[in-house]
């Protein structure tokens, strides 16, 4: 395969930061599509890592991050993407780096297991923070969810990252043959 260039690298990770500050800044605003502001940026940032441009993916996410604290104001940019900024920016970096060095199973059980247990404690730290933010704390379902967080939590939370975990994989992969087509 020939080495692609520095100025190619740019344009991919740019390309990818601008769609993924769009959609967070978006997210951020409108409460509805947060989470969607959340997979747009993801599948935006997976855009580098089609050509294993690590370095490009990583300078892409923190200036994804940096930028889109500017456009929606510190305080509110820092509770509302908090969730992005902890685990879902970086988990397609950590999928690409398991799938191209990891070649045991049992290293990818444990792979899958230590990616879980940071999901369960990055959606407990979102629910620590988001609840006071969204006011939650007036409905009348926020007892029984706050009794039972932690089973809800680490069980729910898992079989839930599990699903994702997987269609990551595949969302990879899509996007490795879209953007295989762009330059050879």
């Amino acid at each position: 395969m020939k080495r692609q260039s520095r100025s190619f690298e740019i344009a991919l990770s740019a390309i990818g930061c601008a769609v993924a500050v769009c959609a967070l800044t978006l997210g951020a605003y409108v409460d509805f599509l947060l989470a969607t502001g959340f997979l747009i940026a993801v599948f935006a940032l997976m855009v580098p890592l089609a050509k294993d441009f690590v370095w490009g993916y990583v300078l892409a996410l923190i200036a994804t991050v940096i930028l889109s604290f500017l456009f929606t104001g510190f305080v509110v940019g820092v509770m509302r993407l908090l969730p992005f900024v902890v685990f879902f920016g970086w988990h397609p970096l950590l999928n690409y780096l398991q799938k191209k060095y990891i070649k045991k199973n049992w290293l990818h059980a444990v792979a899958f297991a230590v990616k879980a247990v940071w999901f369960d404690l990055a959606m407990w730290l979102a629910w620590v923070v988001l609840v006071p933010i969204f006011g939650l704390e007036e409905q009348t379902w926020y007892p029984y969810i706050a009794d039972n967080l932690y089973l809800i939590l680490f069980l729910g939370g898992t079989a839930f990252f599990a699903f994702y975990d997987i269609a990551i994989f595949f969302c990879q992969r899509s996007v490795n043959m879209a953007v295989y087509r762009i330059r050879k």
